[in-house]
């Protein structure tokens, strides 16, 4: 993992007698950290960066205006972005949520956790009892045992607390939790897609009302001005612009009966949706920008702006210029929209074309707060802070790898090196296998809609980053964490997948 260069004097540690400061694998070494002793005791806990990762729902790259919407503008998220940084070329590590979200909390391959998947809301479905184990540590752990105060949101979907109170966040690093565990709920009656009421403050279920986006905009902006002497780390984990379909004013689709989906008459009317859905995100990024500054801490301060994974059937966020959506390995179903906005440290209106992924925020916060990375799990991300702080657009080169399980079973890989993307479909596989393996190749920097399979041009090369893929899912699996469920074991844990 790459770091900015840091001199003795401005190294950031956590202080040995903080009343929450616990030495844990993200701690920094007792020997190093004495080597320090006076640079640190000189710093307040105040002097480290405070941290904002928003992440939304289902949003593909083109949901917001700034990366091309056609629709409706969204002045707050621009905003952020003209004060900020864009990234064009960032990825999310997984095609749906579960998986990304397990990604995105440990800055590790979710495959490496055992959750490849959805964690389904239907009991008896394969993937339903999986969820995040106690063994995989998070960045929310680091910063804690490092003195920071830590929050979620919002959507959580690491595993359905009836299955194991091991999967409650605040058993991985969080401090606060005000939202919900399912895939989604209804934004009014905040039914899960289990069919069960699923809102909660901490471990307490509560009956409250008003418009999901909203309440979660709510306690996000108290999260903030209580922890406003910080540090602190909030995740916004955004339940929009996910299912079910509703905006302010909406009646009740989901109760502990049935969904009543919503069905647009035609695309004004869904455009409608999709813009009365992702307004009030909108108002809440501008919200917490607002307050940063009215409390003075937007100079120390860094927000993340970003999605899950690609577009959704609901609403038309995605690109025309990107093939596939939602679970699908094709740009579409994983390139998103990306902001990095810091006053006084990240450069307004920069951008870069770099090839990033949600992988690299663990590494990037923990960069920037001078906390050590697990040393027993070492982190498939790299810290982007001299991306960010210095425009260094120049990252080494990187693979990356996406491995794709469907609700049905279906199995779907890519692999990115350079220009270069290898796509391995799966088609009419018994569920869970890695059989009938149909092979693409695509050159990105010529054909980012991905339309020119060129598999046949260049077998060689096809045969080489196949090689690679199948070792990168083999070395996840030699050492993956148990779960229970999942499909066939004969089918999921071989060293070497048939494909």
């Amino acid at each position: 993992m790459s770091q900015p260069t840091m001199s003795p004097s401005t190294m950031r540690f956590p202080f040995a007698s903080s009343p929450r400061y616990r030495p844990t694998s993200c701690g920094i070494a007792i020997a190093v950290l004495a080597l320090f002793t006076a640079s640190a005791a000189a710093q307040s806990p105040s002097a480290r960066p405070n941290f904002i990762v928003i992440m939304v729902d289902d949003m593909g790259y083109a949901g917001v205006s700034c990366f091309g919407n056609p629709h409706f503008k969204t002045p707050e998220i621009d905003r952020l972005a003209r004060e900020g940084m864009r990234l064009t070329d960032f990825h999310s590590s997984g095609t749906v949520c579960s998986p990304t979200r397990a990604g995105l909390l440990t800055g590790r391959y979710q495959q490496r956790a055992g959750i490849e998947a959805v964690i389904h809301p239907v009991a008896d479905h394969p993937e339903h009892r999986k969820g995040l184990q106690r063994s995989e540590t998070t960045f929310a752990e680091c910063l804690q045992a490092a003195g920071y105060r830590t929050g979620i949101v919002g959507k959580w979907h690491q595993g359905y607390p009836h299955n194991s109170a091991d999967f409650h966040p605040q058993n991985h690093g969080f401090d606060e939790f005000i939202g919900y565990h399912s895939g989604n709920i209804d934004f009014v009656s905040h039914v899960g897609d289990h069919n069960r009421h699923d809102w909660w403050h901490g471990k307490a279920e509560r009956q409250e009302e008003g418009y999901a986006t909203d309440l979660i905009n709510r306690y996000a902006l108290d999260f903030v001005r209580r922890h406003r002497d910080g540090p602190f780390c909030l995740y916004v984990s955004h339940l929009a612009i996910h299912n079910p379909v509703q905006v302010r004013g909406d009646e009740v689709r989901r109760d502990e009966q049935q969904w009543r989906r919503w069905r647009p008459a035609d695309m004004a009317e869904r455009v409608e949706k999709f813009r009365g859905i992702t307004l009030p995100i909108d108002e809440g990024v501008g919200q917490l920008r607002d307050l940063l500054e009215e409390l003075g801490i937007a100079r120390n301060t860094l927000v993340l702006f970003f999605s899950d994974n690609g577009a959704s059937a609901d609403f038309p966020s995605g690109s025309e210029a990107l093939r596939g959506r939602k679970g699908s390995v094709y740009e579409g179903g994983h390139k998103v929209p990306f902001i990095a906005w810091w006053p006084g440290r990240i450069a307004a209106g920069s951008e870069s074309n770099a090839l990033a992924i949600t992988l690299d925020v663990m590494p990037t916060l923990l960069g920037l707060a001078g906390v050590a990375a697990p040393a027993d799990r070492p982190l498939d991300g790299v810290d982007l802070s001299r991306l960010l702080l210095r425009g260094e657009q120049a990252l080494e080169s990187r693979r990356l790898f996406w491995a794709s399980l469907s609700n049905a079973g279906n199995r779907s890989e890519a692999f990115r090196q350079g220009p270069w993307k290898l796509v391995v479909q799966h088609p009419r596989s018994t569920p869970g296998t890695f059989e009938h393996s149909v092979r693409e190749l695509y050159q990105l920097d010529q054909d980012p809609g991905e339309q020119q399979n060129l598999a046949s041009q260049h077998p060689d090369r096809v045969a080489e980053m196949s090689r690679q893929l199948d070792a990168w899912y083999a070395a996840t699996q030699a050492t993956a964490t148990a779960q229970p469920g999942g499909w066939p074991a004969s089918n999921r844990r071989e060293g070497n997948p048939k494909r």
